[in-house]
């Protein structure tokens, strides 16, 4: 059972109507643009200069891609957000749907109802339906958004893997209690997501008002470098699922709306494997993202800060370089993605790219398909195995 009690100095409910504001490059629109199967990759996304214009987190969101739909509360978006200014008497609510939220430049204090969070580069949160909170930048300020309607994040099944192992539930952390008692006789702003449209109102006073709160619906937040790495110790490939941090599940049993999965620094030891990921064509959309360092697959060309998308049934897979340089190795433990954190938002649907993706943030890198341009048949039908 999910549920918590805020005691609050005022009620939410006092407020004037909520209007319609502008939702700037924030959309559930999928239909603004033609389809587009092929692999997709996109530079580092634009942070704006403060000297040039001020954007908060809330007019700093750019819908990348998604699928699906909140009103039917079924569905996942994802967003990047960029931006170089504090919100200041405003916060923001999502009716819609759970945000996933990834820094990757800057750290971000989230305060919310709840309490205060410090989130990091190579940290998570995870700020629930409903939760209302605002976002203090210390600079310029990126990260990645992974938005689910309809379900919640949770830990994955661990099966075989037993009691400990991937993200270990003592590792997720929870704001302490914090309030303000404080009238805003200018007007205290509250936005909200519904129905993938924004809304504003205006109050008097601050909604982080709860002298205490308990229960079990409440934001959190992770720190990647507490995950219990898993890996194949003697041959071949285990799933990427043994990457994943946290999950929201569908209503089909091993279906997920999104996982949310990760490649940290690891061992690789793997004999008689080609031990990079191999290539391959997926019944899911992935859409992966790079807080720092270099993803072993593709080391030049995917970026800090950049993005890319495979979608349902696309191949890809390492770049010329990794695929000629790991298929001569010399196979000896090593370590992999040293100094990375690179990441993928796996989901079942067939995600469409916004007119934002795939025009408007002038970052889609178009020559990506020339990574594999170069790759060569190597394949000798008189070839035999050594003999010992």
């Amino acid at each position: 059972i999910t549920l918590f009690w805020l005691y609050r100095i005022l009620p939410s409910v006092r407020h004037k109507p909520f209007t319609p504001m502008s939702c700037g490059d924030l959309t559930e629109n999928w239909n603004d643009v033609e389809p587009d199967p092929n692999q997709l990759r996109w530079k580092p996304f634009n942070i704006p200069k403060s000297s040039e214009i001020k954007v908060d987190f809330i007019s700093g969101l750019h819908t990348v891609c998604g699928a699906g739909d909140s009103k039917s509360r079924n569905g996942i978006t994802i967003h990047m957000y960029t931006c170089n200014t504090s919100m200041t008497d405003k916060c923001f609510q999502n009716a819609d749907g759970d945000f996933l939220i990834v820094p990757q430049q800057g750290e971000i204090l989230i305060t919310t109802e709840f309490g205060k969070m410090m989130v990091e580069p190579n940290e998570i949160c995870v700020i629930q339906q409903g939760m209302r909170f605002s976002v203090d930048v210390f600079g310029e300020t990126r990260g990645y958004i992974l938005e689910v309607f309809g379900a919640h994040f949770e830990l994955p099944d661990l099966g075989p893997i037993g009691a400990n192992g991937l993200a270990n539930p003592r590792d997720f952390q929870t704001p302490v209690a914090w309030y303000e008692d404080r009238t805003v006789a200018t007007g205290y702003t509250v936005v909200n997501k519904y129905q993938g449209k924004l809304f504003s109102c205006q109050q008097d006073f601050s909604p982080f008002n709860v002298v205490a709160w308990h229960g079990n619906y409440t934001p959190y937040k992770y720190n990647l470098e507490n995950f219990m790495v898993i890996n194949c110790v003697a041959f071949d490939h285990a799933d990427p699922s043994i990457f994943t941090v946290l999950t929201a599940k569908s209503t089909r049993p091993g279906v997920a709306i999104a996982d949310f999965v990760i490649f940290p620094p690891r061992w690789g030891v793997a004999d008689h494997t080609f031990r990079p990921p191999y290539y391959h064509r997926n019944c899911m959309s992935e859409f992966m993202g790079l807080i720092k360092g270099h993803y072993e697959a593709k080391e030049e060309g995917f970026q800090p800060g950049g993005a890319s998308l495979h979608s349902i049934m696309t191949p890809h897979g390492p770049d010329v370089d990794c695929f000629e340089k790991n298929s001569t190795a010399i196979l000896k433990p090593e370590r992999v993605a040293e100094g990375t954190m690179a990441f993928m938002f796996e989901s079942s649907f067939s995600m469409a790219v916004t007119k934002w993706g795939l025009d408007t943030c002038h970052h889609l890198d178009k020559s990506y398909y020339e990574c594999w341009e170069a790759l060569q048949n190597h394949f000798n039908p008189n070839w035999k195995p050594s003999s010992k």
